[in-house]
């Protein structure tokens, strides 16, 4: 395996870089998903295909099995470009928008499933690779949804390549809920009507009230809030008639997360009145982890940390991240994201990768391919 990786290093990175550089937002991935379906096609993957919800799927199983193990990695980035992103190559890094998060782990499973193929492995029990849509932002985890839908309770355990290898690995699902919200007044002329409601000072003062709120505690656990984006008003000299802010609220613990909602709720109804009209829109839900069974969860985090150790040297941290790892453990099935390259900048025009790390990433993932579907052990010498 090792030499295998070697010799094809280059090309895997040329991988990257071809991706990397095909425009992506969430919702609107169907020029990725064509070049990646037209790639495993090439390749000899006939029975890749691409969903309702834009994901491309490769099931290496027969029929209706069970037992199901998912790879996974999602093929949106949070940059709304329309037009071929920008990748350059620098002091042994690779700079583009999205390259780590999630371009690097997308090539990762394109590489890992093209070992398999050559050497004419076929995993020792179910396995199915995701190259999904709709994991950032809004996306709301559209393309992982797709996929519990339509494979639901055959799905044994499910792994997300995402984030760093340095971030550690993610054992708990942060839900979150995002709002819309939206303020009406009368408005008017800013000296003739002076005096009438404005929909910015009333929407001003929620949010001075959204961040006053005291945020529910439990040990172990952590919960946030952010308003993100707030705009309104016509003019300089016109009393604004509407106003909307962007608001969310996370938590890894269900009964923060929903302590949170009902504090919105109240805030929101003592700043409703005759003058200042408020009303608010759900636009995004991910949900916290639900009951899991804490020996095969056990399982799956520990061959994770043993194969990162392996190939690394590195004890990698846990932590909590809200990712397509969400849904499957809000369903009760095991579930973990990990990552594959080393790198820094994620969500911003500036992200990039250690062209160093790409190497021992793609030696992880093969490994965790191989030991979790009980295709031999890993870690282990015999690769």
């Amino acid at each position: 395996m090792k030499e295998w990786l070697d010799a094809r290093l280059d090309g895997h990175i040329k991988l990257i870089k071809t991706i990397a550089a095909i425009p992506a937002p969430s919702h609107h991935e169907e020029r990725r998903a064509a070049f990646l379906l037209e790639w495993l096609k090439a390749h000899g993957f006939e029975g890749a295909y691409a969903d309702g919800a834009k994901n491309v799927v490769i099931p290496l199983f027969d029929g209706d099995a069970r037992g199901i193990t998912v790879f996974a990695a999602h093929t949106d980035v949070v940059f709304p470009d329309e037009t071929e992103l920008p990748v350059r190559e620098e002091g042994g890094r690779l700079y583009a928008p999205g390259v780590g998060d999630d371009t690097a782990n997308v090539a990762a499973i394109l590489t890992v499933l093209l070992y398999l193929k050559e050497h004419g492995i076929k995993p020792g029990s179910p396995v199915m690779f995701v190259l999904n849509s709709c994991e950032e932002g809004l996306g709301n985890l559209k393309g992982t949804r797709r996929i519990v839908e339509d494979f639901g309770g055959r799905i044994e355990s499910f792994v997300s390549f995402d984030c760093s290898i340095e971030e550690g690995m993610a054992v708990r699902a942060v839900g979150s809920e995002r709002w819309r919200v939206s303020c009406e007044t009368e408005g008017g002329h800013s000296f003739m009507a002076f005096g009438k409601p404005n929909a910015i000072r009333h929407m001003a003062g929620l949010v001075n009230e959204l961040y006053g709120q005291t945020v529910p505690e439990a040990e172990g656990t952590r919960t946030t809030y952010n308003v993100g984006m707030i705009n309104g008003g016509t003019s300089i000299n016109t009393i604004a008639q509407s106003c909307e802010l962007y608001y969310e609220y996370r938590s890894d613990d269900r009964g923060c997360l929903a302590a949170m909602r009902e504090s919105f709720k109240r805030l929101l109804a003592e700043a409703d009145s005759e003058d200042a009209r408020f009303s608010s829109e759900l636009i995004g839900e991910r949900p916290c982890g639900g009951e899991v069974d804490k020996e095969r969860l056990s399982a799956l985090f520990g061959l994770c940390e043993r194969t990162v150790f392996e190939v690394t040297g590195r004890t990698i941290p846990r932590f909590s991240a809200s990712t397509d790892a969400n849904i499957p453990l809000s369903l009760g099935i095991p579930a973990v994201t990990i990552g594959l390259f080393s790198g820094e900048g994620a969500h911003t025009r500036g992200e990039w990768i250690e062209l160093s790390s790409v190497r021992p990433g793609l030696e992880i993932a093969l490994r965790l391919v191989l030991g979790i579907t009980g295709t031999c052990n890993v870690p282990g010498d015999r690769l």
